[in-house]
Order: C-alpha cells, then sequence, then structure tokens
C-alpha cells in the first residue's frame, strides 16, 4: 500500500476523528505540513522521499496528533550532517513554540548537548547520569560514561564534548 505525505500526516488525526476527518482536522494536518515545510512533497508517495524528508512526514503526522509528549527514537539517524542538525532543530522548535515535551534518543552526545534542556545519560543498560546539560557535559562524568577521554568546550554557549 502506498501513502501520500498527506495521507500520512492525516493518520495522526485517527485518534481523534477515526476515519472522518473533520475541516477542523483538514486545518490542523494543513498546519503540520507546513510546519514540517512539507508543502512541495504532501502529494508525493513516502517511498519517493529522502530520509531526511521522510522523518519530517513523520514528525508531521505526530504534529497532526497534537500530543503533550512526542517521543523519538534516534530522528538523526541516517541522516547526513545538514539534514540532522535540521532535524534537531525542528525537534527544539517543538518545544519552544509548540509547548512539547520531546524526549528523544540520541547517541550523538553533541546534538543532546546543543538542542536539549536536560540529558539522560545511560550506561550498562542504567541511568549513569541525570541532569541539565551543563550538570552532565563535564568531563569527568563524560569519561566515567563512556571510558574515554574528553575536553569540554564552549561554543555558542553550550558545551560541546571532543573525545579521543
Amino acid at each position: 500500500m502506498k501513502l501520500t505525505v498527506r495521507e500520512l500526516v492525516t493518520f495522526g488525526r485517527f485518534p481523534y476523528s477515526g476515519n472522518r476527518v473533520t475541516p477542523e482536522d483538514q486545518k490542523i494536518i494543513d498546519r503540520a505540513i507546513h510546519y514540517m515545510e512539507l508543502e512541495e512533497f504532501q502529494d508525493r508517495f513516502i517511498d519517493e522521499l529522502s530520509g531526511g524528508q521522510r522523518q519530517r512526514a513523520m514528525i508531521a503526522m505526530v504534529i497532526a496528533q497534537d500530543t503533550e509528549y512526542v517521543l523519538l527514537d534516534e530522528p538523526t539517524n541516517n541522516l547526513d550532517i545538514y539534514h540532522a542538525t535540521n532535524m534537531m532543530k525542528i525537534v527544539r522548535r517543538l518545544c519552544d513554540e509548540l509547548g512539547k515535551t520531546v524526549i528523544l534518543v540520541l547517541h550523538e552526545i553533541n546534538y543532546a548537548a546543543f538542542y536539549s534542556d536536560y540529558i539522560c545519560a545511560f550506561k550498562d543498560g542504567k541511568i549513569a547520569k541525570f541532569g541539565t546539560v551543563e550538570e552532565v557535559m563535564t568531563k569527568e562524568n563524560l569519561s566515567q560514561i563512556y571510558q574515554v577521554d574528553f575536553e569540554i568546550l564552549t561554543i555558542a554557549g553550550k558545551p560541546l564534548s571532543i573525545y579521543y
């Protein structure tokens, strides 16, 4: 079964309207598509999109769902640096502009440091450290968690880890 971007985003409204999409649902769908800058792709099939476009379409569906919490598992996975950075900016905007609480799994500690308010670092399946970015992003904490040497620089007021 092939789905267009618009059809996928429409699924986000199904918890509210089932398969009877209302004019109000259409407005919410349109806003989600616009928010994720997908207007030019809304009639394209999902399997015709790039990885970054596909990720944005999935997040548009979540936006259309209009939940207070958004859970994302590695939203930057398989994206190049440009698209991964844009994805993180989008995730940050979900918090700042739409008031969402976003919980995401990342393996890139610097993305977490630059775009998050809090970090929960795991080691061996257990919480190793939880706190604000500044509390977690220390040379001592990261070296203990990841067992490699770290240096912490400050770029644009945010900690940036260098590991070696």
